[in-house]
């Protein structure tokens, strides 16, 4: 799905293709093919290491999604990638593969409410390892997938007249948040003087804009740049986001010298890069800056990739806005828990000061005093200049007579 979203728009206008968009081409080719190889040969080839009928109904699962039916009213319509439908067949093939192993049910249909939430514990507690033989983070991910392919289910039986219980109603998919490589401002400002010039304006590009890489990244042409530099769209390539237009305050100077050097035209996309090749440097930057120690948010600097800059530039944008409504735009939220997901509060400071104490009726009570108080000078001060006038006069009146008597 990563690259699946924009690709149809990459080969729109161009048919001599760069080396960036035949990288592009070659990474969705090589889900195609698989997916192709899978749905050809199946069921003569089946899933292997998990029953036939486990490996019947995944198949018909993934043959749905790929087509669109059969999908969550909640979820998105139509027919998904060839690369999420590698990884719809990946994950439940794990899953078929714990029931069959650890619980011996061979035929997921026949799940009961109380297995599915013994296998979530398991994961739960550390009974589960994943394939580096670690725990568990993403339990939401799990939980989310097998979810889909439950409703799926429900479904289907649904149209056939066969009513199936929702096991997964009462499951819990909370999952731990994932760490992140946090940096400071002054670490982002050494990490970017210390890296060759066009992934410097890479990484300011990435703090400035807090886009999400490599996404809303690669498809971004310089004709997306607008005012000097000064102003980006970043078009929509993401459910539950929104295209948008933001300011650029960190890098527009980096972009035009950019621009300028690589000899960019209008229509060439400002970063034909790959992320792959992006994030080995960004490690290399990194640890020979800071070495292998770990960052506030839980990862190690050496694991630094570009998504982590999402992460520092809501960081380093949170206190500089005054309304959350405004970050949200800038980041392309629609929810306002996503701000403390994204910065956990890092790098935020106390900022208030004496005169925030007082509320807003308390200011307006002495603002209101303080006009009284004005208006009540300024009579006292007329009065007091009619009085010193009116003794002018009868000191001058009082010299007067005193010549007259003389």
């Amino acid at each position: 799905m990563l690259y699946n979203n924009y690709i149809r728009i990459i080969n729109m206008n161009k048919d001599d293709k760069t080396a960036h968009e035949k990288r592009l081409d070659k990474r969705e080719n090589e889900y195609k093919n698989r997916w192709d190889n899978f749905k050809n040969s199946f069921p003569k080839k089946s899933i292997p290491g998990i029953s036939s009928q486990n490996a019947n109904m995944i198949y018909s699962y993934v043959k749905d999604m790929e087509l669109g039916l059969n999908v969550s009213s909640k979820s998105c319509k139509g027919g998904r990638s060839h690369r999420r439908l590698i990884d719809l067949k990946d994950r439940l093939t794990i899953f078929a593969k714990w029931f069959e192993e650890k619980y011996n049910i061979n035929d997921m249909s026949k799940l009961t409410e109380q297995d599915l939430h013994t296998i979530f514990h398991d994961i739960r507690e550390g009974n589960i390892k994943n394939r580096f033989g670690q725990n568990y983070k993403s339990i939401d991910t799990l939980g989310k997938a097998f979810k889909a392919f439950w409703h799926w289910w429900v479904k289907v039986n649904r149209k056939k007249g066969v009513a199936i219980e929702d096991i997964t109603q009462d499951l819990d998919v909370r999952g731990e948040k994932p760490d992140w490589v946090y940096l400071d401002e002054e670490q982002l400002r050494q990490l970017a003087d210390s890296a060759k010039f066009e992934h410097k304006v890479l990484i300011w590009f990435l703090i400035d804009t807090g886009l999400r890489p490599p996404l809303e990244l690669l498809p971004i042409k310089v004709s997306d740049l607008y005012e000097d530099c000064t102003q980006l769209n970043i078009r929509v390539y993401k459910k539950n986001s929104f295209s948008r237009k933001i300011k650029l305050m960190l890098c527009p100077e980096l972009l035009r010298q950019y621009i300028q050097v690589k000899n960019k035209k209008p229509d060439d996309y400002l970063f034909e890069i790959c992320p792959e090749v992006i994030n080995r440097n960004l490690k290399k930057y990194a640890i020979g800056l800071f070495g292998k120690g770990e960052t506030l948010a839980g990862k190690k600097y050496g694991d630094i990739s570009m998504y982590d800059f999402r992460h520092c530039s809501c960081c380093y944008w949170l206190p500089r806005y005054t309304t959350e409504s405004a970050l949200k735009y800038r980041f392309g939220w629609k929810k306002t828990d996503k701000i403390h997901y994204y910065s956990e509060m890092l790098g935020m400071r106390d900022t208030i000061q004496e005169e925030d104490l007082l509320i807003d009726v308390t200011k307006t009570e002495i603002e209101n005093r303080l006009v009284n108080v004005e208006r009540e000078n300024t009579l006292l001060r007329e009065k007091l200049n009619h009085m010193m006038a009116w003794m002018q006069k009868m000191d001058s009146k009082a010299n007067e007579i005193e010549l007259e008597l003389v």
